[in-house]
């Protein structure tokens, strides 16, 4: 049986009647295949499983979706329900924050700045911020969280490892439609034509993934995954589409690598990514 909590004295009540191994997994609601995919990947490891469901309104930018992003509690409670979920925490705004917005905030160093971080700033200082304090809240050994959001992924390994905080982060690769398409909560806000558009971006991907396999250089995919993006002139407006090393580390790029992607479609930013295997004499 998934239960539905909304306050702090409520989740503690419940974490501590949880023997074994919990893990948790942070949402922001409109939850969809990918999200089940994490929950049965934490249901395979965990004893017990918590989901968080929040919209952190620390990690919307002044311009950005806040207002309209989806909120469906009912149904992403039976996609935790399908999934084996033990406990929903769904806080309010003032439960999260109770003194309002924090003046203390996680600091994600440079990569915090770069590629989502320059388009959106100040978006990994909210997102470290909330992602803390819900480790600190649902005291979980293990975190999942999805691959598509990589940058994210990465930072909050790091946050993890600097900061000493005792829990496995694992990531669970990015789940796609039939056709390639990242899913993603905020595919419900294009149109038909829009959604067309948007496999730019899977495109893009998965021909620098193939250069790659036929033994190019970093440059050439790179130059593969471009010249994809814009076939036919797709309608899509790059942000970026860079080749860099697994753990996003500037300099030369050999042997395991990952492939970024981020564009609008329409009114809607959508990100992207895909492991690529290099030669590692470069």
């Amino acid at each position: 049986m998934t239960e539905l909590v909304h306050t702090r004295a409520d989740l503690a009540r419940f974490r501590s009647a949880y023997p074994g191994t919990v893990a948790v997994v942070m949402t922001m609601g409109a939850l969809h295949e990918g999200h089940e995919t994490l929950l049965r990947a934490a249901r395979e490891r965990a004893d017990h499983v918590i989901v968080t469901i929040f919209v952190n309104p620390l990690q919307f930018g002044p311009t950005e979706d806040f207002d309209r992003y989806p909120r469906t509690l009912e149904t992403d409670l039976e996609v935790c329900r399908r999934a084996g979920a033990d406990l929903v925490f769904a806080p309010a705004v003032a439960d999260m924050y109770p003194g309002g917005a924090p003046a203390v905030r996680v600091n994600p160093g440079p990569l915090g700045e770069d590629l989502e971080g320059a388009s959106r700033p100040g978006f990994f200082h909210g997102v470290l911020t909330v992602v803390l304090k819900l480790l600190q809240l649902t005291r979980p050994d293990l975190a999942f969280f999805g691959e598509k959001d990589y940058q994210q992924l990465t930072l909050v390994r790091r946050m993890c490892r600097d900061l000493d905080v005792p829990v496995e982060v694992v990531g669970v690769p990015t789940v796609r439609e039939r056709d390639g398409l990242a899913l993603s909560s905020r595919n419900r806000y294009l149109s038909t034509a829009e959604r067309a558009v948007a496999l730019s971006l899977s495109r893009a991907l998965a021909a620098g993934v193939a250069a790659a396999g036929e033994g190019h250089d970093a440059a050439a995919v790179l130059t593969a995954a471009q010249a994809a993006f814009g076939v036919g002139g797709s309608g899509a407006r790059l942000d970026y589409l860079v080749l860099t090393d697994p753990d996003l580390e500037p300099g030369p790029v050999r042997g395991p690598a990952r492939l970024l992607v981020a564009a609008w479609v329409g009114e809607t930013r959508l990100i992207d990514n895909a492991p690529v295997q290099l030669d590692p004499a470069g």
